[in-house]
């Protein structure tokens, strides 16, 4: 289960890489609370990006491989981003609001719940190598 999790969670993060890639603005104005965080920059933007992709194809090959070090490295940046999220959150003061809805669906629950999968991501009984 903590395989389909993973492999999920990453099939999202390259989705969500190639639509900020690719339609930046589209992100910029359509994502609750990110206008809250400065101007449009379409360098942070496809910084970003590359960070979604990076993790999303690590936490793929991870989940593939059935190798836990791996997928933890994939599922770290999405783990930090989630509790930066938190924090973005406290500093707003906590409010029960559209933001902290999407935050907690598209940003904070999945980076946590890949992190938590990978750290219990175990070789199946069939032998699959680490490496």
């Amino acid at each position: 289960m903590k395989r389909v999790i993973l492999i999920a969670i990453a099939a999202i993060s390259i989705l969500t890489a190639s639509y900020i890639w690719f339609l930046p603005n589209t992100f910029y104005e359509n994502t609750p609370g990110l206008s809250l965080m400065g101007p449009f920059s379409i360098h942070f933007m496809r910084d970003v990006a590359l960070a979604f992709l990076a993790c999303g194809f690590i936490l793929a090959w991870g989940a593939w491989r059935l190798n836990r070090e791996v997928a933890v490295a994939g599922a770290t940046w999405l783990a930090f981003h989630s509790l930066f999220h938190v924090q973005i959150w406290g500093m707003r003061g906590f409010p029960f609001d559209s933001i902290f809805a999407f935050d907690l669906v598209a940003v904070i629950a999945p980076g946590l719940l890949a992190f938590w999968a990978a750290w219990g991501l175990t070789p199946s009984a069939k032998g699959v190598s680490h490496a």
